[in-house]
């Protein structure tokens, strides 16, 4: 029998087992119902704003500051919030999937929070969703435990220092298929924050850390009002003070990086600063940009944040936050430690040395980690260059930033074979994971989320689409880029071997990455051409 969510209008197309139904009561249902009745005509009007963007890129209307925002911008008077308890101090926060493991081991692990990751790092089966959020309630409730299948125990320290949650929710544009209201599908952004806060915000609140959340992808000051009116309302909701919620907005869109000031403003009250998330910021120039040949870009080993582009974002990003007294977060450390080679390891890691280095020194107030092995070693860049809770102070008065230097692409490098082929190879090994319901995956000894792999499809395809050539001359074309991806698939069988090879999803990866990187369609997000794989409906449809 379909369950019973006992709420009119709100049906569940997916298996719910007595674990879930704690998840999905009566009650939380009816608050995911109240959000989406409330605010998906204003979600969807956002999204088609996003298209219209888009044409006007394609026919090369650059992206700049806002005229209509230009007061808000340069008033210097406006701050937002003020830091609230348990985000004085950031210095280092670890990011990961919301596995129950993960979940433990990052609360442990030393770092000041931690961000549990609904989007770009958890693969959205059902499964994940649900059971993410049973973790996410019993870290909150501070009985979480897990035993795994060696019998070894985990458990959260019982010092209390542990680190602080941030949730991070799927973007606005992915849906959550398997619930509907109404008939209508509910927009996977307000699933994931309304079933977390609702089971979570009272008990947040009682122990003086939270809720607090991760908002991304945004591509526009018009979305971060959305995420702020929907905070009002949750808030409104159970009765508890406006401004107890803080967001981060990361900035991981070009468009986003030219509304920065409005992004903090729209937030004001619920800001808890902006986040760099370059590997994002990579992918969306890439792909707002896609159809001008002026912007095609070099292998991707060859952009870093000593880029003209990026390093303007940067410079930006810091000088805003904390003009508006806000934290200015840093960009991901994906190394992971490299066992059995000590100078392959050292190399990483002094690698992660330097990036934190170059952060803090910037101004950050504090940066990201995929691992616990690196929380030590960011912590020490930290603690030696920021002594202080954080660098607020660091103004960064000499910072003039203007459109043509975010749009900057004076890049040193070259397209080059091995580049191709590893943004194939990428592209391939992290869909399949994906498709098999894991969104984080270590390759190559970094620990990828689906940026990587968005990166590196965009980079072919915008190869493809401008006919580039590699340094030694050959056409990048769509026939070169497919016998390239059918010569990855065949060195990826052969590793694997016979048996494994057929058990994976890699040959459902190469039919989807072969539809986008011919310089032809172009589908605005892997995770949204892949979605419909992982989604189980139950055979129910009469009643929707």
């Amino acid at each position: 029998m379909p369950f019973d969510t006992k709420v009119p209008g709100v049906t569940i197309l997916a298996k719910v087992t007595p674990e879930y139904a704690q998840i999905l009561t009566p009650e939380a249902l009816t608050f995911v119902a109240t959000l989406h009745r409330t605010y998906e005509k204003t979600r969807q009007e956002l999204l088609q704003r996003r298209v219209q963007r888009q044409l006007q890129l394609d026919q090369g209307q650059l992206p700049d500051f806002l005229p209509e925002t230009r007061a808000i911008r340069e008033d210097s008077t406006w701050r937002a919030a003020k830091p609230a308890p348990g985000l004085q101090d950031r210095r280092v926060e670890i990011t990961g999937p919301v596995d129950r493991k993960m979940v433990i081991n990052a609360l442990n692990s030393g770092a000041a929070t931690f961000m549990a990751d609904f989007e770009d790092s958890n693969a959205p089966t059902w499964e994940n969703n649900l059971s993410g959020q049973i973790n996410m309630k019993d870290a909150i409730h501070q009985r979480i435990s897990y035993t795994a299948p060696n019998g070894k125990q985990y458990n959260i320290r019982k010092d209390g220092k542990i680190a602080t949650l941030i949730v991070r929710p799927r973007g606005w544009h992915l849906d959550e298929k398997h619930v509907r209201v109404d008939g209508q599908i509910v927009s996977g952004s307000l699933f994931d924050f309304a079933l977390y806060f609702f089971h979570n915000a009272r008990k947040s609140v009682e122990i003086g850390i939270g809720p607090y959340f991760y908002v991304p992808k945004m591509e526009s000051h018009l979305e971060a009002r959305l995420w702020n009116d929907v905070f009002n309302t949750a808030q409104d909701y159970i009765g508890i003070p406006r401004g107890t919620i803080r967001a981060t907005a990361l900035i991981e869109t070009i468009l986003g990086a030219f509304e920065m000031d409005e992004i903090i403003y729209e937030l004001r009250d619920h800001s808890a600063g902006l986040n760099c998330g370059r590997w994002d910021y990579i992918f969306s120039f890439i792909k707002k940009l896609r159809q001008s040949a002026e912007y095609v870009l070099p292998d991707r080993s060859d952009i870093s944040m000593t880029t003209p582009f990026m390093d303007a974002y940067v410079r930006l990003l810091i000088k805003t936050c904390h003009k508006r007294g806000v934290h200015a977060m840093g960009g991901m450390a994906a190394q992971i430690p490299i066992k059995n080679n000590e100078a392959a390891n050292k190399a990483a890691m002094d690698k992660v040395y330097n990036d934190k280095l170059r952060e803090v020194k910037a101004g950050h107030d504090g940066t990201w980690v995929a691992h616990p092995d690196l929380v030590k070693l960011a912590l020490k860049v930290f603690n030696e260059h920021m002594p202080q809770p954080n660098q607020l102070h660091v103004r960064r008065d000499d910072v003039h930033v203007e459109a043509a230097d975010l749009l900057n692409t004076d890049v040193k490098g070259a397209i080059t074979e091995t580049g191709i082929r590893a943004n194939v190879s990428v592209s391939l090994i992290y869909m399949e994971a994906w498709l098999r319901g894991a969104g984080c995956v270590p390759i190559h000894n970094l620990m990828e989320d689906a940026a990587t792999a968005e990166i590196s499809r965009s980079q072919l395809w915008q190869w493809a689409k401008h006919q580039a050539r590699t340094n030694e001359g050959v056409a990048i074309t769509p026939a070169y880029l497919l016998n390239v991806l059918d010569e990855e698939i065949e060195k990826l069988a052969k590793e694997m071997g016979e048996q494994r090879f057929k058990a994976s999803k890699l040959i459902q990866a190469k039919k989807h990455l072969a539809t986008q990187i011919t310089g032809q369609d172009y589908n605005d997000f892997l995770t949204s051409l892949l979605y419909d794989d992982i989604v189980e409906l139950e055979q129910i449809q009469a009643r929707i």
